[in-house]
């Protein structure tokens, strides 16, 4: 990964979103001043700030965190791995789990979000999405989708997934058929390795796997309209493992609250809303 210490704020987020624009297996970019050298255009003027901490919360620092949502006030989360994968019912105040089911062993849980009276989670390489009751954790149904399932929010009408590239599906919350898509630009280049999604005040906030840093993007073009910069609070957090990385964004609309925490992470933040 490129080092960014060092950077101003401004700077090392853009570079950072140049670098992560790059094809996942294409390696180191060569050179951050070519890559920064991109023509302006009408998302040439993105804000960027730093995630500012209100409050500070226990998380199970076993949770291997794939998805991370509000349902009416309550707050729940999908882990990942195999043989470790589940939905849960977190306490936001103790970080304790008030009650999980487990994903049979063969699968490996992503990301997931509230729909009405039930929980939509999904897998990473099988292609099976389930549902889930949400009075009682029981899976009630499971639908099929192409590729790879990585992050997963819903803004009212659509369910949107993220699946490691630089385009998000919408997706029909009762048939999982897919309705459109947006594929998410920086200044006009790609942004792949979406990963954990979140809708909030008509935005889609998404992480790129492996930055410290929440996109704010536009749902109709797919631009991005902001950064998140949240290179400090990652690395105030005391792990040591290289996949215990930023991987969890949750609002409570009640409250109007907004929660980041990561992959094995000890804390989950409540972070400012993004300026707008």
């Amino acid at each position: 990964m490129i080092r960014l210490a060092g950077l101003g704020i401004i700077a090392g987020a853009a570079l950072a979103i140049l670098a992560a624009a790059a094809p996942v297996d294409s390696g180191p970019v060569d050179s951050l001043a070519t890559q920064s050298a991109v023509t302006a255009s009408p998302e040439a003027e993105v804000p960027v700030e730093p995630a500012r901490v209100l409050a500070t919360y226990p998380h199970d620092s076993g949770a291997f965190t794939q998805g991370l949502f509000f349902l009416d006030g309550a707050l729940f989360e999908s882990t990942g791995q195999h043989g470790e994968s589940a939905i849960r019912e977190v306490d936001l105040a103790t970080g304790k789990v008030k009650r999980e089911a487990k994903l049979p062993d063969r699968y490996f849980g992503e990301g997931s979000t509230g729909w009405g009276n039930s929980i939509i989670s999904l897998t990473w390489k099988h292609g099976k999405a389930f549902r889930w009751s949400r009075k009682t954790l029981k899976q009630i149904g499971s639908f099929d989708y192409a590729g790879e399932g990585w992050g997963l929010t819903q803004d009212g009408t659509s369910l949107i997934l993220s699946d490691g590239s630089s385009e998000l599906r919408f997706l029909d919350p009762r048939t999982f058929a897919e309705q459109r898509r947006i594929t998410v630009t920086y200044r006009g280049r790609q942004i792949r390795r979406l990963n954990e999604l979140e809708y909030v005040r008509g935005e889609i906030l998404a992480n790129i796997w492996h930055q410290d840093l929440i996109l704010r993007i536009d749902p109709a073009t797919g631009a991005v309209r902001g950064i998140l910069d949240l290179r400090a609070l990652a690395e105030s957090v005391p792990v040591r493992d290289s996949e215990a990385v930023l991987n969890g964004i949750a609002y409570d609309s009640k409250t109007g609250k907004l929660y980041v925490t990561g992959k094995n992470w000890p804390s989950l933040f409540e972070i400012a809303l993004p300026t707008r």
